[in-house]
């Protein structure tokens, strides 16, 4: 119960001091410390970042992108890892079950940025079907988990 709450609140704010997150899930700051360097061992806790907002970088559009391929090798599969790693505006990239293989997240500054990562995209590698939904507005944004822990 201590380590989900303590989940939670690093989860809502992981600049939050030791003496703080100890008083409110009830303990001494030591063994709160402990708590979080053994979350942190055991990859609970992956990494701590700060959030930014992507209009005021410059990347405020969101893209959804499907990708369809007809070659299913290893090489190409470590091809087109490649090429999302080397293109920092797919933030996101899934394999998928069903009729889409991946599913990519894309954040550019408007569609014109997205015809050139489209295109450096389809450069990188050989796709056989490739389609694009703008997301028109978010209504939720989250990077909290639901926390199972016992």
């Amino acid at each position: 119960m201590i380590d989900r709450k303590l989940v939670e609140l690093l989860q809502a704010d992981a600049t939050m001091p030791v003496a703080e997150l100890a008083q409110r899930v009830n303990l001494s700051q030591t063994p709160c410390w402990k708590r979080i360097q053994r979350l942190r061992e055991t990859g609970v806790i992956r990494a701590q970042v700060a959030l930014c907002d992507p209009k005021k970088l410059g990347v405020g559009t969101t893209v959804f992108v499907a990708v369809r391929t007809n070659l299913h090798t290893e090489d190409w599969a470590q091809t087109f890892t490649r090429a999302l790693r080397d293109i920092p505006e797919i933030v996101e990239a899934y394999r998928m079950s069903g009729e889409t293989d991946y599913l990519l997240r894309v954040v550019v500054s408007d569609i014109e940025d997205y015809d050139r990562v489209y295109k450096q995209l389809i450069r990188a590698v050989p796709l056989f079907d490739v389609s694009s939904s703008f997301a028109m507005e978010q209504l939720k944004f989250s990077t909290a988990l639901p926390v199972r822990l016992p």
